[in-house]
């Protein structure tokens, strides 16, 4: 891709092609997180509800993404240590929701986890496809990157998780699944935390 990585400089979002992307990758993610939080209610299914809460954080930290697009380094990385944090945030409210729920298992519903999961599977692929040439980018395009990937692993293990309800009868496959994302979301706000970090000391060594 033209114009991404000369002299080692970061891309930086400053593209049409890019924001218009990442629009229809906000629309998404929106929407799907609609769909999945409610079918995450009706399932009992704490990783549908985790991986709804995923879609919501990327849909409001992508709008962060659009809006910072041109603005200085220092602006740029306050903007991905947000989101670094919110992504903390997320992983340490699913990771004791999870706790929580291991008190009083329940067996969600198998067949709804699968179908939502699956639904939620094409849309992030449709994203990760969308953002692929741009996975490269300075800390605020990476974390987009990195929360569409997130996603993507993210539903794929939410249907594992209703092939493991479904054959074993037990909430405790959901309630794995719902822990393993915790962590991926605690592990990509580490990576961006680093590179913001990193790409504000060098810029103020530059």
């Amino acid at each position: 891709m033209a114009g991404c990585c000369n002299n080692n400089t970061k891309f930086d979002g400053l593209s049409a092609d890019y924001k218009r992307r990442l629009w229809l990758v906000i629309a998404i993610n929106a929407t799907m997180f609609t769909v999945e939080m409610g079918a995450g209610h009706v399932a009992r299914s704490q990783a549908l509800q985790a991986d709804a809460l995923d879609f919501l954080g990327d849909a409001l930290t992508y709008g962060i993404s659009l809006a910072v697009i041109g603005a200085s380094v220092r602006v740029r990385t306050n903007a991905a240590l947000f989101k670094a944090v919110s992504l903390l945030i997320m992983g340490l409210w699913v990771m004791g929701a999870t706790l929580y729920r291991v008190a009083y298992v329940g067996v969600p519903e198998a067949q709804i986890m699968g179908l939502i999961g699956f639904m939620a599977l094409v849309a992030n692929l449709a994203s990760v496809a969308l953002l692929v040439r741009y996975k490269d980018g300075d800390a605020n395009v990476r974390s987009v990157w990195l929360c569409s990937r997130n996603d993507a692993i993210g539903n794929v293990a939410v249907m594992l998780a209703a092939a493991g309800v479904w054959g074993t009868t037990t909430g405790w496959p959901d309630l794995i699944v719902a822990g393993i994302m915790g962590g991926l979301f605690l592990s990509s706000a580490i990576q961006i935390f680093r590179q913001a970090v990193d790409e504000r000391r060098a810029f103020a060594l530059a």
